[in-house]
């Protein structure tokens, strides 16, 4: 029999599940652990809750997360309330799944400045994450700027421009839409360093921008290359940029037919935010060129205005005592997978966070072929038994899948009217779920 412990219930986490599963049918014994008492990491708290044909994909997590042979263990801090080197004793390998649920720094002067916030703890607040539900941004103000050409910048402003009407049939959780329901925000201002060629979002993620109630996407026509030079982009990226030149053609009687502009500001590097009386009010940029695709200063400053401040310039993984981290990708030290003997990391905690949730698939699928490779048929350890009995003495709170699927049916009862969910957004409240 394998013993296999994942550490972290999203996507890499799943899929690696279901790739032991299919290897090695009842062979193999699998528990998954999460810091949180609910699983599904990013698909809960970092998906936006107006994509819910995304989140779907939680369907078929759940078909291997209620197989005889696989266990959620929620509520379990790896690091803390058990080690990583105590789960290597009691199973075959360790696989980390933890994702990268950290923001990477824009490590520049005035950060701590007031309404200044990281992409995963924006995010967060208006996902319901734990951790970050009481952010309170104060959204009394009219100019937002986003720092970040990705699709989790382009998440944020969306978020920020819809109306109460427009997040019907979302999981959007109710104090952020409280909040966003008052907000006095009309100007959105999206940064980034280079230019719509070297562009990161997606056509489906950009297109959205037009469907919008209240808002209109703007771009300065001046920013774009001459449109022969489309021609040598990837198709993908081709078609980003024709949306582009689209929002660039909209005319201003058009654009003043709405009460929020989503403006486009290529070419443009953060310096440093600036404040008054501890509260950001802008942030100066250098203007910049490309060259050899690398975004170069010219030394030309000016000011963005600024209220409210929102960095999307991606993400770090956390480490984890006892385990080698590479500091500069801001991923665990590994070699295709393999952090040590009996140790391995799958996911955005191998490679960073790129790719779709669907190229966590193959990852884990990957991962499992390494295991079997090292372990063949187990080393005769404990596995699940050896953890529950170190549970026991430390007085862990386990919660069980069959317990979350209670704390899920729970949200469900409490969803608004047209909403899938309300989620509990604090761990008492989740656990007295879990309890009736």
């Amino acid at each position: 029999m394998r013993h296999i412990a994942i550490i972290g219930s999203g996507p890499a986490g799943y899929y690696t599940a279901e790739a032991a599963q299919k290897k090695w049918g009842e062979e193999v014994r699998v528990d998954i652990f999460d810091l949180l008492p609910v699983p599904f990491g990013l698909i809960r708290s970092g998906v936006a809750p107006d994509h819910q044909s995304i989140k779907g994909v939680s369907r078929r997590y759940e078909k291997t997360a209620l197989g005889d042979n696989v266990r959620f263990a929620g509520n379990v801090h790896v690091g803390q309330d058990v080690t990583v080197a105590e789960l290597q004793e009691l199973y075959d390998a360790v696989i980390l799944a933890t994702g990268a649920p950290q923001d990477r720094q824009l490590d520049i002067e005035g950060g701590e400045l007031d309404n200044v916030f990281g992409s995963a703890s924006f995010v967060g607040w208006y996902n319901g994450h734990p951790q970050f539900a009481g952010l309170s941004p104060d959204l009394s103000c009219r100019k937002a700027v986003i720092v970040g050409m990705g699709n989790v910048a382009l998440d944020v402003a969306r978020i920020l421009s819809k109306t109460r009407v427009e997040f019907a049939n979302s999981d959007i959780v109710r104090h952020a839409l409280d909040a966003l329901d008052h907000s006095a925000i009309r100007t959105i201002t999206i940064l980034g360093r280079r230019g719509p060629h070297q562009i990161m979002m997606t056509p489906k993620e950009l297109g959205e921008l037009v469907h919008l109630n209240r808002a209109t996407p703007c771009v300065d026509p001046v920013d774009l290359p001459p449109v022969s030079d489309d021609a040598t982009l990837e198709p993908g990226v081709r078609k980003s940029v024709a949306l582009l030149r689209d929002f660039a053609a909209i005319s201003e009687s058009v654009r003043d037919e709405k009460s929020i502009r989503i403006e486009f500001g290529f070419f443009v590097s953060p310096l440093r935010f600036m404040g008054k009386n501890g509260r950001v009010t802008g942030i100066e940029v250098e203007r910049t060129t490309i060259e050899s695709g690398r975004a170069t200063g010219t030394g030309e400053t000016s000011i963005v205005p600024a209220d409210l401040v929102v960095t999307c310039i991606g993400y770090r993984t956390s480490p984890i005592n006892g385990v080698p981290f590479d500091e500069r990708a801001g991923r665990f030290a590994n070699n295709d997978g393999r952090i040590m003997p009996g140790l391995y990391c799958v996911g955005w905690a191998r490679r960073g966070p790129s790719g779709t949730i669907g190229t966590n698939r193959p990852d884990g699928f990957g991962i499992i072929d390494l295991v079997e490779e090292d372990i063949g048929a187990g080393r005769d350890k404990r596995g699940r038994e050896g953890f529950e009995e170190l549970a026991a003495r430390r007085g862990l709170d386990i919660v069980t899948f069959r317990d979350w699927q209670k704390i899920e049916a729970a949200e469900i009862a409490a969803a608004r009217d047209g909403s899938p969910r309300e989620k509990f957004v604090d761990i008492d409240s989740l656990i007295a779920a879990r309890d009736g």
